[in-house]
């Protein structure tokens, strides 16, 4: 994770923050710059830091160079839930200090790094063998913001939802 532009300097922060998220994490090492080591990065920012969540592994540097890029939805992180609780609390969690909500079940942390909040009842729904009840599931998803359990299931049942 290459934290540039408006999110540079907050490679620190952001480690700190995805493992307040997640059982299991923990951030193994940070390597920081040393006086007069980069002309575009100054001291005590992040050249390296190593961490994990849910015992992944994953390498967060700060990097104060002009790139043509930044974090975007071509790469996101996903995270599988079992219930709606925990739908509801990992959005609570990515979304807040200036996260936004995105479309079918993607949000966009306050870093800028993008994530699916995924019910892992979905994958089952969306490789059903039984194409109306996958192209059910599918309008439901198109149309929701933050994963619905219910409605998803619904849609799958094929339960007319009430207005």
């Amino acid at each position: 994770m290459l934290f540039v532009g408006e999110a540079y300097g907050r490679a620190e922060e952001a480690m700190n923050f995805y493992i307040s998220m997640f059982k299991n994490s923990r951030i193994d090492s940070i390597a920081r710059y040393e006086e007069g080591e980069s002309e575009h990065d100054p001291e005590g920012k992040v050249k390296y830091g190593y961490f994990h969540l849910m015992d992944q592994e994953f390498i967060a540097m700060d990097s104060g160079y002009a790139h043509a890029f930044k974090f975007d939805s071509g790469v996101s992180f996903i995270v599988d839930c079992d219930t709606q609780d925990e739908i509801d609390a990992y959005w609570k969690k990515i979304g807040s200090d200036g996260g936004q909500e995105v479309q079918c079940g993607w949000i966009t942390d306050k870093f800028g790094m993008c994530w699916q909040v995924v019910p892992k009842a979905l994958s089952k729904m969306m490789c059903d063998k039984d194409a109306e009840r996958r192209n059910r599931v599918m309008e439901v998803v198109m149309e929701m913001i933050k994963p619905d359990l219910k409605q998803l299931q619904e849609a799958y049942d094929g339960i007319k939802a009430s207005v």
